[in-house]
């Protein structure tokens, strides 16, 4: 039977072999050009202050870059406002005050357990490989203290592999680790050879590359209560092992721990693709080519070459302003002077670079995504967005439900799992016994793709509204109460403000027995004040009109 250290090793092998074969060539030439320390081959990378922007010139890749990732997390998982909410899958359990309520409650412990994790600090490195390489990974462990905690191996670092369904379900990376930190973590007993001389000799910093992999269980067995009866495993071993060394540790998941959100995705490719930073990528380089120009021509216009006659050799020769150079100029000779003329037109090199920054900056939606970091949270709406950028807004839709199917369904289904574990989900109601939950996004750029259903709702409120001027009994064809339920859900209104069916209805019964009281009161306030006036009604027989009445009423009655 084959070794499982063996298979992992072999399968390590195979896909960076497919890995290092196209992409890694072409995820450098990114790096240089917008984010070289985003990318990284060697574990010996880490820690290093050397200088790798060597060949960006002009910063508009990387300054759009970061725009984008600033808007992406401002408009989709801002902390400081709403982002999810979630669902029962059937719209009637939503009506149901109880499952409302439990909802809301749940809702609001995941985002506090989210406040005090580092998902927000994540979240922009998230985003920001997504735009530059076209993917990006994420780890969400459990932790002691704050619930979850979020890792991120840089590009380069890691590969992955994808299920028949092309669903990525597994995932290898490259950790370094200081010996200190593989004694604390695996123990003295489980590290190699190697690892225990480095630590007898005292050398607690050097670095070791350790391999992790975390995906299916194919060693799975059913039944088993501890890590090898889970769907998911995780093993650490040492990089480059001998036959005799073993894993360093195993451990196994209920859910998919690890998230590998990509951009867009052609075909069977495990790694996305279409990215800003790869649709930006020539323009860059020109940018780069044409700034660098346009600094040599203005410098040889500045201090250019200059020639002097072969006398001058040994004569003092000065470039400063107001200063003088004596020289004789014979017959057919040249002076001291430029040895050639720069004759050109800095505007239209200066037009040219302009031409490429703009179409970076249209590459990467810097003019959305620069609204929404820029704007002022509490003030910027959904309906600004939805108005300003409606094109940009379509061209985005796919990119956007990407995001939510390959990333933050996954961490808050990680999350949730987590947090049910532990005790910290309160008991469903009976209704939502049993039940998946469904996630709803209502943040800005959620919103602003949901607009057009909130619209349809007002135009259509508005036309009943018009219609009624003329003909009254045509509102009894609007159902007013559910177009504002429907409202609120779309607009992600907080379910605690939107009034229960159920207490609607006892108030409006509350409000019908309350004007009917009035009502009997009033009338019988009415009849008492006509009995008054009847009685001082005399009429020619001495008697009052009262009297006449109460009579008839008694002949009638006999």
């Amino acid at each position: 039977m084959e070794n499982k250290l063996d298979r992992l090793t072999k399968m390590e092998v195979a896909l960076k072999k497919e890995r290092d074969s196209s992409w890694m060539t072409h995820w450098r030439d990114i790096a240089d050009f917008t984010s070289p320390r985003r990318y990284r081959t060697l574990i010996f990378e880490s820690n290093k202050g050397d200088k790798r922007n060597q060949k960006i010139i002009n910063n508009r890749a990387t300054i759009a870059s970061r725009n984008m990732r600033a808007g992406m997390f401002v408009g989709m998982t801002s902390p400081s406002r709403p982002w999810f909410s979630l669902r029962a899958p059937d719209p009637e359990l939503n009506e149901y005050w109880s499952v409302k309520e439990w909802l809301s409650i749940v809702e609001e412990r995941v985002r506090q357990v989210f406040l005090r994790s580092n998902l927000y600090n994540m979240l922009p490195i998230i985003y920001g490989d997504e735009g530059i390489f076209g993917t990006a990974n994420v780890i969400v462990m459990e932790d002691p203290r704050t619930v979850i905690r979020l890792f991120s191996a840089p590009v380069g670092s890691y590969v992955l592999s994808a299920n028949e369904n092309l669903h990525v379900d597994t995932i290898i990376r490259s950790v370094p680790m200081r010996v200190r930190q593989m004694v604390e973590k695996f123990g003295y007993d489980r590290n190699s050879r190697n690892v225990k001389n480095l630590w007898d000799r005292g050398q607690y910093d050097e670095i070791v590359e350790v391999s992790h992999y975390i995906g299916p269980n194919y060693w799975e067995q059913n039944g088993m209560a501890d890590y090898t009866g889970m769907p998911f495993h995780s093993c650490y071993w040492e990089t480059g092992r001998t036959a005799s060394d073993d894993y360093l540790s195993e451990a196994g998941f209920e859910e998919r721990p690890f998230m590998a959100p990509r951009w867009e995705v052609v075909g069977e490719d495990v790694y996305g693709s279409e990215c800003p930073g790869m649709i930006a990528l020539g323009d860059n380089k020109a940018l780069q080519t044409y700034e660098k120009r346009k600094a040599q021509g203005v410098e040889k216009m500045i201090n250019p070459p200059m020639s002097a006659p072969m006398s001058m050799r040994n004569q003092k020769a000065s470039l400063l302003a107001g200063d003088i150079t004596y020289l004789d100029v014979r017959d057919g000779q040249q002076g001291f002077r430029p040895t050639h003329e720069i004759n050109w037109r800095i505007a239209e090199v200066i037009e040219m670079i302009s031409k490429h920054e703009e179409r970076i900056s249209t590459a990467f939606y810097e003019d959305l995504f620069l609204m929404l970091a820029s704007s002022d949270r509490a003030q910027v709406t959904a309906r600004e967005v939805e108005e300003r950028h409606t094109e940009k807004l379509l061209m985005l839709g796919p990119v956007l439900e990407r995001q939510n199917s390959e990333l933050l369904d996954p961490i808050i289904d990680r999350t949730f799992a987590i947090m049910a574990r532990r005790g910290m989900i309160p008991r469903p109601p009976q209704e939502m016994e049993g039940i998946e939950l469904r996630v709803e996004y209502v943040s800005i750029m959620a919103q602003a793709q949901k607009l057009l259903d909130i619209g349809s709702i007002e135009r259509f409120s508005t036309y009943i509204a018009g219609v009624a001027q003329i003909k009254p009994d045509v509102v009894d064809k609007f159902n007013a109460d559910q177009a504002v339920d429907e409202y609120g859900i779309r607009m992600g209104v907080p379910v605690k403000i939107i009034v229960p069916d159920e207490d609607v209805d006892m108030v409006r019964q509350a409000r019908a027995q309350q004007q009917y009281a009035m009502q009997q009161a009033e009338m019988a306030s009415q009849a008492a004040q006509n009995a008054q006036t009847l009685s001082q009604t005399r009429l020619g027989s001495g008697g009052s009109a009262l009297d006449a009445v109460v009579d008839q009423n008694g002949e009638e009655a006999a």
